[in-house]
């Protein structure tokens, strides 16, 4: 169930992007993007905490890692370049889960203002994953359009599946001891 907190944030990120992206379908997608960006550096960050490795952003993709893309360093332009180079990426990434390439094969950045993106990628900043049952995707929240609950398409439904992952979902390197927020609870 989405608390109030979560669709406020949702709510602002699709405002931020209606002007470059006035589609619902395409916000929701790029919204959808953004989360599984960052819940994946959030799940490095909490494997390096319990004493693992990072398997995500690793190696060649060490550099699109989204503490580096938030950096106050980064300029407008760099961090539209650096972000868009990464979706485009992302599927040849060994490191992230099959389900979660899928999602990123044919994504890209349907606008070029940096502005635009670093306050969309702002608000994204402020999800926080500390309990999965209240974040979910996107694609699960009432249309305003439509006045009615509806699945957006094929990789909004497919990322919609992804908060319900298992422990058993994700191969377990040998070096990594992280497992999803839901799980550690159970256990």
């Amino acid at each position: 169930m989405l608390d109030s907190e979560t669709k406020r944030r949702i709510d602002t990120a699709r405002d931020i992007l209606v002007g470059k992206v006035p589609d619902p379908k395409s916000q929701v997608e790029q919204i959808t993007i953004a989360l599984i960006y960052k819940f994946m550096d959030d799940m490095d960050a909490e494997a390096e905490e319990l004493g693992g490795v990072r398997s995500f952003f690793v190696g060649e993709y060490e550099k699109f890692s989204w503490a580096k893309l938030m950096s106050p360093a980064l300029g407008g332009y760099e961090m539209l370049s650096l972000y868009t180079e990464a979706v485009e990426k992302m599927t040849r990434n060994e490191g992230v889960p099959q389900l979660f390439r899928d999602i990123f094969k044919n994504a890209y950045l349907p606008y070029r203002d940096p502005e635009t993106l670093k306050l969309f990628l702002k608000t994204i900043n402020e999800f926080i994953y500390d309990h999965s049952e209240r974040l979910e995707m996107p694609s699960n929240i009432c249309c305003p359009c439509s006045g009615r609950r509806e699945r957006r398409d094929s990789s909004a439904r497919r990322a919609t599946s992804s908060s319900s992952w298992s422990r058993s979902s994700i191969r377990k390197r040998p070096t990594a001891s992280w497992i999803l927020p839901a799980a550690r609870r159970a256990t």
